[in-house]
C-alpha cells in the first residue's frame, strides 16, 4: 500500500522519475506512451458503453441497466487509473534496466469485459424488459 502512494505521488512529479536510473532509449518511452495512450483509449470506450447502456436501453430492468452500465463505468475509471500506473511503472523499470512488471489487470479486465457482454447478449435473446 505504501508502494501505492508513492507512486501516486509519482504520477504527479515526472521529473522524480528520471532522477534515478539512466535514461532509456527514446524509442522504447514512446513504445510505453502510445501503451498508456491505448489504455486511455481503452478506458473512454468502456465509459462510453456505459453510458450507452444507461442511455440506450430504457426498456431493461432498471437493476440490469444500472448494473451493467455501472460495471462498465468501474471498468472504465479502473482502466485509466491503472494506465498510469502502468506507464510509470515501466517508465521506472527501464530506467533501472529491470524487467518490466508483470500485471493480472488485462485478464481481469478481459473478465470483467466478458461478463458484461455475456449478460447483456442474455439480455438482448430473451428481451428482458421492465
Amino acid at each position: 500500500m505504501i508502494e501505492f502512494v508513492r507512486n501516486v505521488r509519482l504520477w504527479f512529479a515526472p521529473e522524480q522519475v528520471r532522477e534515478e536510473g539512466r535514461t532509456p532509449d527514446y524509442r522504447f518511452s514512446l513504445a510505453n506512451e502510445r501503451t498508456f495512450l491505448a489504455w486511455l483509449r481503452t478506458a473512454l470506450a468502456l465509459i462510453g458503453g456505459g453510458f450507452a447502456v444507461d442511455q440506450f436501453l430504457p426498456d431493461l430492468r432498471w437493476g440490469w441497466r444500472v448494473g451493467l452500465a455501472l460495471a462498465l463505468l468501474a471498468a472504465g475509471v479502473l482502466c485509466s487509473l491503472r494506465a498510469v500506473n502502468h506507464w510509470m511503472r515501466c517508465e521506472q523499470a527501464m530506467r533501472r534496466d529491470e524487467d518490466l512488471p508483470a500485471s493480472r489487470f488485462p485478464a481481469l479486465l478481459g473478465v470483467l469485459v466478458a461478463v458484461v457482454a455475456l449478460a447483456m447478449a442474455v439480455v438482448v435473446l430473451f428481451g428482458w424488459e421492465g
